[in-house]
């Protein structure tokens, strides 16, 4: 499985397209595909993370041209975890900006090329944004089945489709998902992508964020810098 072609799908490449007008876009055809097909934004348009294909997401990634999904959600957890440590007030806490995009901590980085443990987190990365997508059970047989379609006709190799056909059909587990998370940067990364792929007007997606940061053992208000991070990015 080429899992580093596999996360540029989910997550936007590290190549940014720049329309007529100058203003960059994210490389992301999964977001593309999805994005704007059935449903509602959380069952459907949010599918995946798709981080740079999110509206959450649109304004941050225009600014921070040269840079793909997997380091915009490394860039925001790790202002979040910042902003934490250093005690700031959630409310008033900076939001991450382009130049956050150059001095990101590795830990918050999935490490793709490298070692079985760096594959695995990267894996760990797409299971958390479908479980998100799927959190409100919304999803029902028609629109998998259209999207089952879609994720065929990507250029992804059969084991990185079968990746995705099997995350999309599996009942969602939050422990099984959370038990090969190493640290609070994992757990934060995690916790981040689960809560941009989704948009909380939902009990059930706001249960599930909630059970998720309990079994990834995140402090509430380092959850809350998360949360402040998506919703102001």
């Amino acid at each position: 499985m080429d899992v580093n072609k596999l996360l540029e799908q989910f997550m936007g490449s590290n190549r940014m397209d720049h329309t007529a007008s100058g203003s960059a876009q994210g490389n992301n055809p999964l977001g593309e595909m999805l994005g704007g097909g059935f449903g509602k934004g959380a069952a459907v348009g949010g599918l995946l993370g798709l981080l740079l294909g999110s509206k959450k997401m649109r304004k941050m990634a225009g600014g921070a041209a040269g840079y793909g999904g997997a380091a915009a959600a490394g860039a925001m957890a790790y202002k979040a975890y910042q902003n934490w440590q250093q005690g700031k007030q959630v409310q008033t806490a900076p939001t991450v900006t382009p130049a956050d995009f150059k001095n990101i901590d590795p830990r918050f980085l999935p490490q793709t090329a490298g070692t079985p443990a760096g594959q695995n987190f990267s894996l760990t990365l797409i299971r958390a944004m479908i479980a998100a997508a799927k959190a409100d059970g919304h999803i029902d047989a028609q629109e998998q089945t259209a999207i089952f379609d879609r994720v065929e006709k990507l250029s992804l190799d059969a084991e990185s489709k079968a990746f995705v056909f099997d995350a999309l059909r599996q009942p969602v587990d939050v422990d099984v998902l959370v038990a090969d998370v190493q640290g609070i940067e994992q757990a934060s990364e995690v916790y981040l992508v689960s809560r941009v792929a989704i948009d909380i007007d939902h009990p059930a997606e706001r249960a599930y964020l909630e059970v998720l940061a309990h079994r990834l053992n995140l402090p509430a208000e380092l959850v809350a810098h998360l949360d402040h991070q998506v919703a102001d990015g």
